[in-house]
């Protein structure tokens, strides 16, 4: 497992970080097993452990990792994320100073540790001064509770404007995104990897797999069927016609460069050089161990314009489902007079 500069904050992240959604009672309920995860994961070279307060249900998979990271705590860049709602109250959740402030208490707590490497808002909060933001988190940087701040799902937009007020305003910079990036979603392409290389920021891609369409079990015609939960959360993704030819062409070209499509895949968003890691999400031990054992896969040229032929650069082929949706798109009385 390689390492690579997280932007200029000058912290060294794995190729490959562990994202651990997959943690608990809506993924694997097995807390122990989930701790041996975590710990071969880190005897095989990941260095960088992605996790957020809602995971799991209102903290689960943060009280997970932190067991896990007893003893260990020093080998990890530890990463995790606020913003989602943490109960009925309307008031725990979003990026208010208010909430911010709340939030990381409530995360240094369940993880057991006295500082957190990566802090990052979890989804964009219109309704949020930036600078309100930023301002809470520049305090937990002094504070040393919080070593580098960034965010994820920002629009380039927002992107920019944020490291407007940290300039106008003297506040601390975010210093990572982390968005969603895959052969089937390549819109990032476009402006947010560009923009994120502008400004030196670290980029950690999300779903690199594109929620399973990518592991190479979900081939027409094969008997395993998307689960209940993915078919819940992103119905017009796993079953968009558009990506499941895409994902036969992309088996096809795997099978010829002697590849699995996962490894293909991952190797795919890596070799942007603006990715910094891409983020992992195994359930169970034999997935992190399938995942793993294409660490250092390398596509050439050939490959990768191969790739470009079956989804153009920049193109999405659909929709997620489980994306940032703008409110100007997604509320109809923001676009009509």
């Amino acid at each position: 497992m390689h390492t690579r500069p997280l932007g200029r904050t000058g912290i060294q992240v794995s190729t490959f970080t562990l994202g651990t959604m997959m943690f608990g009672p809506y993924g694997n309920p097995d807390r122990d097993e989930c701790v041996r995860i975590v710990h071969s994961a880190l005897d095989r070279g990941i260095t960088t452990i992605d996790t957020a307060d809602v995971y799991g249900g209102e903290g689960e998979t943060e009280r997970i990792v932190g067991q896990a990271l007893r003893g260990r705590r020093d080998d990890v860049v530890l990463a995790t994320k606020f913003n989602g709602p943490m109960g009925q109250d309307p008031n725990r959740r979003g990026s208010s100073r208010r909430w911010v402030l709340d939030a990381v208490e409530g995360s240094l707590r369940r993880l057991g540790v006295d500082h957190i490497d990566l802090y990052q808002v979890h989804h964009p909060e219109p309704g949020t001064d930036v600078e309100e933001t930023l301002s809470a988190l520049t305090d937990l940087l002094r504070s040393g509770k919080v070593r580098a701040i960034g965010h994820s799902n920002l629009p380039p937009s927002d992107i920019v404007e944020a490291q407007w007020v940290s300039e106008r305003r003297g506040l601390a910079r975010f210093r990572s995104e982390q968005p969603h990036y895959s052969i089937l979603n390549r819109g990032v392409e476009r402006e947010i990897l560009p923009v994120c290389r502008r400004f030196g920021l670290g980029v950690l891609v999300w779903s690199p797999l594109s929620m399973g369409l990518l592991s190479g079990r979900l081939r027409r015609g094969s008997a395993e069927k998307p689960s209940a939960g993915r078919l819940h959360w992103a119905p017009r993704h796993m079953t968009d016609e558009r990506k499941l030819d895409a994902v036969e062409a992309l088996a096809a070209l795997a099978d010829e460069a002697g590849l699995s499509l996962p490894h293909l895949a991952l190797g795919f968003v890596t070799a942007h050089p603006a990715v910094s890691s891409a983020i992992i999400g195994p359930r169970t031990p034999r997935q992190l161990d399938d995942l793993l054992a294409g660490a250092d896969t390398v596509l050439g040229d050939d490959v990768l314009d191969r790739i470009d032929e079956i989804v153009p650069p920049g193109t999405d082929l659909g929709p997620v489902d489980v994306e940032y949706v703008p409110p100007q798109l997604a509320q109809p009385a923001l676009r009509r007079r």
